[in-house]
């Protein structure tokens, strides 16, 4: 990915976060991965981190999920 990315929307539609770039829905996420994303958008650059859900799937990326001991 070359620059800064940018065109990504998100909204919330009932229980689940809906991802568009460029006006084409790219990605839903449902529940815990909604409220995870919703938590992630609000602190951190939400064009970076739908861009990286995008590309990757719907898992958002290991580093912003919450630490799971094992």
């Amino acid at each position: 990915m070359k620059g800064r990315p940018s065109g990504y929307e998100w909204t919330v539609r009932g229980k689940e976060v809906v991802i568009t770039h460029h006006g084409v829905v790219g990605a839903v996420l449902r529940g815990a991965t909604a409220h995870q994303f919703v938590r992630d958008a609000e602190h951190g650059d939400q064009q970076l981190l739908m861009a990286r859900i995008m590309t990757r799937g719907t898992t958002p990326p290991r580093s912003s999920r919450a630490s799971v001991s094992r």
